[in-house]
C-alpha cells in the first residue's frame, strides 16, 4: 500500500497541491509583478525537484514530486487552487492558502504521521526559497531587500499553522 493511498482522492489533492499554496502564500503577501513572480516561481520547482531526487522511494515527498511528472498530476495540483483565489485580494488569497496548509497538515498527520515531519518541512523550505528569489522594492534590480516584510510574515504564520 503506498502512501497515496492513506488519503481519499481529495485529501491526496489538498497533499499535492501543498507545494504551489506555500509559494502561493508568499508570493501573493507581497506580489513582485511579473518578473518578480515568474523568480518566485522557480522556487516551487526547486524543491519538488529536490524532493523528487532527494527524497527516499515509496517516501510521501517522492509521491508528491512524482505526481507534477505527469499532465494530470499538474493539472491536480492546480484544481480548486483557482476556487480558492477567486474574488480575494492578494493578501486575503495568502492568508487562505497558509489556513489550508494548516489543514493539510493536520490530515497528513492524522494519516501518514511518521511523514508529517518531513512533509511539513517541505512546505517551509518551499516557502523560504520563494521568498528568497526575488528581492521587494527597489528600482529595475538596484536595492530592494531579499525577504519582505509581508514575506517574512507569511513565513511565520506558516510556521505557525504547521507546529
Amino acid at each position: 500500500m503506498s502512501i497515496k493511498d492513506r488519503f481519499t482522492t481529495e485529501e491526496w489533492q489538498q497533499v499535492v497541491q501543498s507545494p504551489m499554496l506555500a509559494g502561493l502564500a508568499v508570493t501573493a503577501a507581497d506580489p513582485s509583478g511579473l518578473w518578480g513572480s515568474i523568480k518566485e516561481g522557480t522556487g516551487v520547482a526547486r524543491t519538488l525537484v529536490e524532493a523528487k531526487t532527494g527524497a527516499p522511494a515509496g517516501s510521501m515527498l517522492a509521491d508528491i514530486a512524482a505526481t507534477f511528472e505527469t499532465p494530470e498530476g499538474r493539472k491536480l495540483s492546480q484544481d480548486d487552487v483557482k476556487e480558492l483565489l477567486r474574488g480575494r485580494k492578494p493578501a486575503e488569497a495568502s492568508e487562505a492558502a497558509v489556513a489550508r496548509l494548516g489543514a493539510v497538515a493536520s490530515i497528513v498527520e492524522a494519516k501518514a504521521p511518521e511523514h508529517a515531519a518531513a512533509y511539513k518541512e517541505f512546505l517551509r523550505e518551499t516557502a523560504r526559497k520563494v521568498a528568497e528569489a526575488s528581492k521587494e522594492g527597489g528600482f529595475m534590480g538596484f536595492g530592494g531587500e531579499a525577504v519582505s516584510d509581508a514575506e517574512r510574515k507569511t513565513l511565520a504564520d506558516l510556521d505557525a499553522v504547521l507546529g
